[in-house]
């Protein structure tokens, strides 16, 4: 089962993936971003390190290193 945030705004659950992605100069980087629906790259739990936030205007969640 994905992790899941529930908006605090909108009560809305988003679903946290991860995808590795290739800068200009060549680099290979990892990123995590939420996702209304499960899909590929969806990650059981939240990456060591790292915190929930969210985005006051939108209710979006994010993640903060912390």
């Amino acid at each position: 089962m994905a992790f899941g945030a529930v908006s605090k705004k909108s009560g809305t659950t988003f679903y946290l993936h991860k995808r590795e992605v290739t800068l200009r100069g060549g680099r290979k980087q990892m990123i995590y971003f939420f996702g209304k629906e499960i899909k590929e790259g969806a990650i059981d739990q939240l990456p060591a390190g790292y915190v929930i936030g969210e985005n006051s205007k939108t209710g979006l969640p994010i993640l903060k290193k912390g």
